[in-house]
């Protein structure tokens, strides 16, 4: 069943619950992500070849090696996200299934353990490269969360993410049904 058709049956008072993920994926509000991502990965690239280069020369020999962990860090976190949207995108317009698109998704890491501004010496990094590495991980923030939300499939919604707990919203809508015959 199609995004749309699922969520026509739901509006007609079909028993068809909408997965939040679908609706998202074949949203405008997923190609806004999708084309903040590919410029994030761009403007980052453009950085690092021309002006980051410029700007690493001219720091001491301690906050270069800063430099080159931080970006190393940066590219491989737009990577995996720029992957994610790639894969989502190629779902979205049919090219792969939902099941290939899984297998796909688990070779992308999107979570770091950390946050570079923890790291000693990074206020004394360039300021083109903080901001770069505070976006991505803004961008990061809301690709995890839509991630999540598109993990969760319409006839688990009863269980709170997959976990097997009982969503109480979900519970006492059941009680309803029952009570008035539904």
């Amino acid at each position: 069943m199609s995004n749309v058709s699922r969520a026509e049956a739901s509006l007609a008072g079909g028993a068809v619950t909408v997965s939040f993920g679908e609706r998202f994926q074949a949203s405008g509000q997923f190609d806004a992500v999708f084309k903040e991502g590919m410029a994030l990965v761009e403007r980052t690239a453009a950085y690092l070849e021309g002006p980051g280069r410029v700007e690493a020369k001219r720091l001491p020999p301690s906050v270069n090696v800063l430099y080159a962990s931080e970006s190393m860090r940066l590219t491989t976190r737009l990577l995996d996200m720029a992957s994610w949207l790639l894969i989502r995108r190629a779902v979205k317009e049919g090219d792969i299934s939902e099941a290939e698109a899984q297998r796909k998704r688990k070779g992308v890491l999107l979570q770091a353990p950390s946050r570079s501004s923890h790291v000693g010496g990074f206020s004394e990094l360039p300021e083109t490269l903080r901001g770069l590495v505070e976006e991505s991980y803004g961008l990061q923030d809301r690709i995890v969360q839509l991630d999540r939300a598109m993990s969760v499939k319409p006839d688990t919604v009863g269980l709170n993410a997959g976990l097997g707990m009982a969503n109480p919203v979900g519970h006492q809508l059941d009680r309803l049904r029952v009570a008035f015959g539904n």
